[in-house]
């Protein structure tokens, strides 16, 4: 944060919905900044599809350097079926995380009101909770390859990579989450480190770090049963520490427990450093320009990326915003099926914004 309140946001609008969805995150960022008396300015990086297609760059180590000096990143969303598979997701999304050391995938999972879950007999007091995905190793950091590829004698081999700093880190920031929040003041570890034996360094670091936060309770779940958890009891849940592989997994499970891919925003973050905030729905191309994404994961992020930002305030003016919006039950469908035109969401949260401006919120 800038003692001026100034800030510099990198904004990646990326592929198929991305540009339609920060669009209407970029409307909400103006009325939020208007209202809480901070500046900002937008910087646009073109990295994405028609980029690449255009020029054959996927993403420069100089453009990701450059980012790294921003207070923050907004991404819209990456993919576009005309390019290999995961192409450009490698080199941009994983680019950025493995670029700017962004080890922590923050991904909250909350409910706003009960007609939004699949789940029956759960409403929001039962549905809030946080993960926190370690995110720079385990299967993700690359190592792999293929002997007698093509053949029918093909192996394929993939790594899985954890280190004491890396794994403690992330630890680490998840007690200091539970703390902060002070909600159950519990801390669950998710792994599979029964069958998996390498992950027993989370068991164990998980525990070491643990002696220092004797106010948070400690809790453990293997990723087979903390799925099954998640959906029959999720009011068990307050904050998660998972490991890169099983939180990308299990955080998709929470998106669903909260209402849909619609909701759901996830912050890639270092902390004291850029982190890059996006919502999680992909570039979803067949829905490109027919003006029915919801773009409310996308204004999550936004929140999100003030709070990370230092702009505690307006992420809680916004949040409750969110709130509002989706707790009044006029919403039932997040989803491009909802009949809702993507800047009708966003009209709606701009609207509760400026009703309560003088209340604080």
């Amino acid at each position: 944060m800038v003692a001026d309140r100034h800030y510099e946001f990198a904004v990646l609008r990326g592929d198929g919905v991305g540009d339609e969805v920060v669009r209407e995150g970029l409307r909400v960022l103006e009325a939020v900044s208007v209202m809480d008396g901070f500046r900002y300015r937008t910087t646009e990086f073109p990295f994405g599809a028609e980029h690449y297609l255009r020029t054959g760059e996927t993403m420069s180590e100089k453009a990701i350097t450059e980012m790294g000096d921003f207070d923050a990143i907004l991404l819209g969303a990456i993919g576009d079926p005309r390019i290999e598979v995961g192409m450009l997701e490698r080199a941009i999304i994983a680019g950025l995380r493995f670029g700017l050391d962004l080890y922590i995938n923050l991904r909250p999972v909350k409910l706003y009101h009960a007609d939004l879950t699949p789940l029956k007999n759960k409403g929001p007091a039962d549905v809030d909770m946080v993960f926190v995905r370690e995110n720079t190793e385990d299967l993700y950091v690359g190592i792999h390859g293929f002997f007698k590829k093509g053949t029918e004698d093909e192996v394929a081999i993939q790594e899985m990579v954890m280190t004491r700093k890396g794994v403690e880190r992330a630890v680490r920031y998840a007690y200091e989450l539970a703390v902060k929040r002070d909600r159950k003041r519990s801390l669950m570890l998710v792994d599979k480190a029964n069958a998996l034996r390498g992950q027993d360094i989370w068991t164990r670091v998980f525990a070491i770090v643990g002696a220092e936060y004797p106010t948070i309770e400690q809790q453990h779940a293997y990723i087979d049963a903390a799925c099954m958890w998640l959906l029959k009891n999720p009011e068990w849940f307050d904050v998660a520490v998972v490991p890169n592989m099983f939180g990308d997994i299990i955080t998709d499970l929470g998106a669903a427990v909260q209402g849909g891919l619609g909701i759901a925003a996830s912050g890639n973050i270092h902390p004291g450093k850029a982190g890059m905030f996006e919502p999680i729905h992909g570039s979803a191309p067949k829905h490109a320009g027919r003006n029915v994404i919801c773009p409310m994961a996308t204004i999550a992020a936004v929140q999100m990326m003030l709070d990370y930002a230092g702009e505690t305030a307006a992420a809680r003016r916004l949040d409750a915003a969110i709130a509002s919006v989706l707790g009044s039950g006029r919403v039932t469908d997040l989803s491009t099926s909802s009949g809702i035109p993507t800047p009708r969401f966003t009209d709606w949260v701009l609207e509760e914004l400026r009703a309560h401006a003088s209340e604080g919120f």
